[in-house]
């Protein structure tokens, strides 16, 4: 294992150290302890595919403030800050390097320039905060055509609504190993006052297509934050015209009836 995961399993428990210790995934270990030592959180949660892990999310959510309880049980709403409710084009921006030009429609960053910058709003960003790694399968698991992804993010909502939204994937992570081609996404809400980001005038939303990481930070709306949404699109976008493949935004859903049967919806 990576020397430098020594910061790591200094900030969580042994519980959730021996999570990580199981993926046996070099890459892993060093994009998970370069953020942490960037990020520097207060404690470290790992979230595996349990329902007990999920909880402790939901949990959490809750005790934070982002998210409030509805009368019907297990229900919750979370409302974003008044000025955090949309895409934030002007501050969405792909890093790139030197010379490269993507056209009038996309905003662009020097990623040497953007990265010092982000990485400098991200910095202690999570010193009092607790620090959610998460991992998802976008796709079906033990499928050619998938992609893992791993989130990082203080936002007990975000990690609740990817719970939600997206196909657990901490088992998958374990059944490929020592694997490197998946989309990595580091978020932090920023500081947060009754429950939502307040310093939105320092959102950032910069992508790095190169690497296959996307940040966001000073910000909780989904487009902004939750990765396997619009965020994992881009990066999908991206590998697919290397690739030779369609991404698209859609789904397919199977409806289960009491007999039995299974009925799909397609849906974009």
């Amino acid at each position: 294992m990576n020397k430098d995961m020594g910061v790591v399993k200094a900030k969580c428990s042994q519980v959730n150290f021996e999570k990580v210790v199981k993926l046996e995934n070099n890459y892993l270990y060093n994009f998970i302890a370069k953020f942490v030592k960037l990020l520097n959180p207060k404690s470290i949660f790992i979230c595996n595919d349990s329902e007990s892990d999920f909880n402790y999310i939901r949990k959490k959510a809750i005790e934070d403030g982002e998210e409030r309880k509805l009368s019907i049980e297990g229900h919750t709403v979370h409302f974003d800050g008044y000025y955090d409710q949309a895409r934030d084009k002007e501050r969405t921006k792909f890093l790139v390097p030197k010379g490269v030009y993507l056209g009038p429609n996309l905003n662009i960053i020097d990623k040497e320039s953007g990265l010092k910058e982000i990485f400098g709003i991200m910095k202690n960003i999570m010193h009092d905060r607790e620090l959610y790694i998460l991992f998802f399968c976008l796709g079906p698991a033990n499928s050619n055509f998938s992609i893992p992804a791993i989130q990082l993010t203080d936002s007990s909502y975000v990690a609740h609504s990817e719970i939600i939204l997206y196909r657990p994937g901490y088992e998958e992570f374990r059944r490929l190993g020592n694997y490197k081609d998946y989309f990595q996404f580091v978020h932090s809400a920023g500081e947060v006052k009754d429950g939502v980001s307040i310093n939105v005038n320092k959102r950032r939303i910069y992508m790095d297509t190169e690497e296959d990481v996307v940040y966001s930070v000073n910000t909780q709306y989904g487009g902004n934050t939750i990765g396997h949404k619009k965020l994992a699109m881009r990066l999908g976008i991206n590998r697919a015209s290397k690739e030779n493949w369609l991404t698209e935004h859609m789904f397919i859903s199977g409806i289960h009836s009491p007999g039995g049967r299974v009925t799909y919806f397609a849906g974009a």
